[in-house]
């Protein structure tokens, strides 16, 4: 007897409601699904979770992408791009968003490594959670098309949740797909997505209106502007970027910047980033590590090219964050350079910390 090939897709899950629905539409229809996530670097769950003190009661951190593969009962390929990410961030062709976020350069990108793993694997079409003018860059009606052209898959990348609003793709004129059971969401509404899950059984996903991208945070992405500015030139390593979602970052001069920790985890997180360099000479050169001795409070990194009394301040820094603030004078330690010492400083007042030290 001849039998029918069941059709399969991969599809690009964040872990994010719309890829669920994207996912779910295409199963009820009997296509195989596995589906792929990317890592950049700059996802906001892969280490602020672990860097932070949980709330008391609060569930353990989790990664949305895998969750969401567990409720879906599909296969989910991790893929490592961040070397790669690396020009896409420094030297996107269709530029920044709102912040440095490169959204169209990132679809198009992600969209082209999806596709290549599509070829290796031997999927027959790619699908996004895609929903029509829900993001101001890559979900334009005049950007859909253009993905698909740039990443050369024109036809062949599907997007169930709004598919009916934009032309057919390959896969619905061949048949595949029955592009009269897909949907045609568009806006930036959740309302219909929301409904939409509870007619699967969906209950347990993220907020639907937040972001999984740290490039589109606007604080995050003054503290890499403020980077490259220091060094002049566009350029990061997957260390710089970690230490970015860490602490509170101050620059009180040019030349040098502090970053605080903001809770016991994040002085662990810092120790550990210090101490792990400590060894080489050339990642060790222009940062120190400073806190203070026999009183509770942060770890501060001083990095770039402190004087003796940029570092003298930042000492008075440490102090201040720390349950010495109200002290006549505290004892503070720094390591760092080839340098151990203890300074004993007054902590800087509150309203002798400018708000333009804060990045």
């Amino acid at each position: 007897m001849e039998t029918t090939k069941q059709i399969s897709a991969l599809g690009l899950l964040s872990g994010g409601l719309d890829s669920m629905l994207a996912v779910r539409l295409l199963q009820e229809q009997g296509i195989r699904v596995e589906c792929v996530n990317f890592y950049t670097g700059f996802c906001i769950q892969s280490h602020t979770g672990a860097m932070r003190n949980p709330e008391p009661g609060a569930s353990p951190p989790r990664h949305d992408a895998l969750h969401a593969a567990q409720l879906l009962g599909i296969k989910l390929h991790m893929v490592d791009i961040a070397e790669e990410y690396v020009r896409i961030v420094t030297d996107p062709k269709h530029g920044y968003g709102s912040h440095l976020n490169p959204c169209l350069d990132c679809k198009i990108f992600m969209v082209s490594k999806a596709w290549a793993l599509k070829e290796q694997l031997g999927f027959d079409f790619i699908f996004t959670g895609e929903v029509l003018g829900q993001r101001p860059m890559s979900q334009r009606r005049e950007n859909l098309p253009h993905i698909e052209r740039e990443a050369g898959v024109e036809g062949w990348l599907l997007r169930p949740l709004c598919a009916t609003r934009i032309k057919p793709t390959e896969p619905e004129k061949r048949g595949w797909v029955d592009r009269q059971r897909l949907k045609g969401f568009s806006g930036r509404g959740r309302r219909p997505q929301m409904a939409l899950a509870a007619q699967f059984g969906l209950h347990d996903y993220p907020s639907p209106a937040g972001g999984c991208c740290f490039l589109t945070d606007v604080n995050y992405s003054r503290k890499l502007q403020d980077l490259w500015n220091f060094r002049g030139e566009r350029a990061y390593s997957m260390e710089d970027i970690v230490l970015l979602k860490a602490g509170r970052h101050l620059r009180p001069a040019p030349r040098f910047k502090v970053i605080v920790g903001r809770d016991e985890t994040e002085n662990h997180f810092l120790a550990g980033i210090h101490g792990a360099n400590k060894g080489d000479a050339v990642r060790c050169q222009g940062r120190w590590a400073l806190h203070a001795v026999d009183l509770p409070g942060p770890l501060l990194l001083v990095e770039g090219h402190p004087s003796e009394e940029d570092l003298t301040l930042a000492c008075r820094l440490t102090a201040r964050f720390g349950q010495g603030r109200r002290q006549a004078a505290v004892r503070v330690a720094i390591e760092g350079n080839g340098r151990q010492e203890v300074r004993t400083v007054v902590p800087l007042p509150a309203d002798e910390i400018p708000a333009e030290w804060y990045l």
